[in-house]
């Protein structure tokens, strides 16, 4: 595999984690910041604009996980879409730690 194709792979697993937080706060109702909000990404955001938010980084990760061509055999592969995740996940949980303190 190319590069390119980690790469693609590695953002693949950022944009899914950013899925996962967004999509949950909006389908809860309740409000959570996102880069639309007054400040960005530490004001609330609406329900709805999470959701739509959520979905459109799920899209992106699914479009970046097909063109990184990902395979469950290559075990780096997995392993690169992981530590995309795992480090988007570890950086959104310290910022929306601090959201309350504010």
């Amino acid at each position: 595999m190319e590069w390119y194709n980690y790469v693609s792979i590695f953002f693949a697993g950022a944009f899914i984690s950013n899925f996962v937080p967004h999509f949950v706060k909006g389908v809860c109702g309740d409000n959570f910041p996102t880069p639309f909000a007054k400040p960005p990404g530490r004001g609330p955001s609406s329900p709805v604009v999470n959701v739509l938010w959520a979905l459109l980084n799920l899209v992106i990760g699914c479009l970046l996980y097909k063109v990184g061509k990902m395979s469950c055999q290559d075990n780096i592969s997995v392993g690169v879409f992981f530590v995309g995740f795992a480090l988007l996940a570890i950086m959104a949980a310290t910022n929306f730690a601090k959201k309350e303190k504010m």
